[in-house]
């Protein structure tokens, strides 16, 4: 039996990640419906128990697809993002792949680069990985928000955006789009960027870069609406996690804000 996400609260269990999310969805955030392994639950997989995967499997079945997620202990704290460290695996469809994408994600935080993260930061104890399962926001346009400017810290939103999945934006693979918004509402700068490539989700599950249509390649992703709802966004999380700064993943789809983390 998974532990739906909105019911996380035990971040020595079930991670940073996991317990910020199910604080959201209890607050009525629009984070993706989902559920949380525990770090037990995420090491009986990767060591084989057919059980804790079989639950695992059965969440998955009323998603049908899915984000895989890293939510170690210690990770998305005040001190220690991690960020770029642990491995995300979009799209996950069927058992087989749930099963790898499980064993990717825990695999993640054992690697050298992690390691030295760690130990940079004074976290000398074993990773304890767990897990958050998400169902796929299959996003016309997605990306990351500062709720405060990370370059100077002044009081506004940055955001940067693309189109499709926002690992395009995480990855750096190409330019984003750039916006500043100010607290009240007004926008304070746009600024195009150079987004040849998109990550898509493919028909038989998993994704992969896709060419952008010529006109859209330094055509902004996000309109005025797109900007306020952002705002609103930020405005939300500064009120339920304080007043941050936060970093914020999100997504697009059909006109539809979503929060992924």
């Amino acid at each position: 039996m998974t532990t739906p996400l909105a019911q996380t609260k035990d971040a020595s269990v079930f991670g940073g990640k996991a317990v910020q999310l199910g604080a959201s969805l209890r607050a009525g955030q629009p984070v993706p419906p989902g559920f949380a392994l525990s770090v037990d639950e995420v090491d009986a997989i990767a060591l084989g128990d057919v059980s804790a995967f079989d639950a695992a499997l059965s969440g998955l079945m009323a998603l049908q697809a899915v984000a895989v997620r890293s939510s170690a202990v210690g990770e998305d704290g005040a001190h220690a993002s991690f960020a770029g460290q642990h491995d995300t695996v979009l799209d996950v469809r069927n058992d087989e792949s749930l099963k790898q994408a499980v064993c990717q994600v825990r695999a993640s935080g054992q690697t050298a680069s992690a390691a030295s993260y760690r130990n940079r930061l004074g976290l000398l104890d074993a990773p304890r990985m767990a897990i958050v399962v998400q169902q796929l926001v299959a996003s016309d346009m997605a990306g990351v928000m500062f709720t405060c400017n990370p370059m100077d810290g002044h009081d506004e939103r940055v955001i940067e955006a693309a189109w499709g999945l926002g690992e395009i934006v995480v990855a750096g693979l190409v330019t984003p789009d750039r916006y500043r918004v100010a607290r009240s509402g007004k926008i304070l700068e746009r600024s195009a960027g150079e987004k040849d490539i998109a990550i898509r989700s493919q028909p038989a599950g998993g994704t992969a870069e896709c060419a952008v249509a010529p006109e859209l390649v330094s055509a902004l992703c996000l309109n005025d609406d797109h900007l306020m709802a952002l705002n609103a966004l930020a405005r939300q999380c500064e009120q339920h996690h304080g007043p941050g700064p936060h970093d914020i993943e999100f997504a697009f789809a059909g006109g539809q804000l979503f929060l992924l983390q």
